[in-house]
């Protein structure tokens, strides 16, 4: 298992949430429009794998998503699947659930809609 006193960071600056171990990063990605934190792309190198970090960080997006009041938008696969798989949590913050990822330049902002 991982270390708990590994923390994840948001690390706002570049738009994901951080763990970092032994010179490896794993990463979630975000983006934020408006209230809605969209949860792009968990990464996670070979090195880490198999110990729950990923989780992890979708966890800490469920808690940034908690306190600030923000509606998670789970675009990628992993964290919509971890979501779904742990709903004690998903049910302590507004997920959008039907909106998926379009193809839109960086600087358009994205439509999003319809929260459960």
């Amino acid at each position: 298992m991982t270390d708990p006193r590994s923390p994840v960071i948001d690390d706002v600056e570049h738009h994901r949430f951080l763990h970092r171990e032994a010179g490896n990063d794993a990463q979630l990605v975000y983006r934020v429009n408006g209230s809605r934190l969209i949860l792009a792309h968990t990464e996670v190198p070979e090195a880490l794998r198999g110990r729950g970090i990923a989780g992890r960080l979708v966890r800490a997006a469920v808690e940034r998503a908690a306190a600030k009041g923000e509606t998670v938008v789970p675009w990628c696969p992993y964290a919509r699947k971890w979501l779904e798989d742990h709903p004690d949590d998903a049910a302590r913050i507004a997920i959008d659930w039907r909106n998926l990822p379009q193809a839109l330049p960086p600087d358009r902002p994205v439509g999003l809609s319809e929260e459960r």
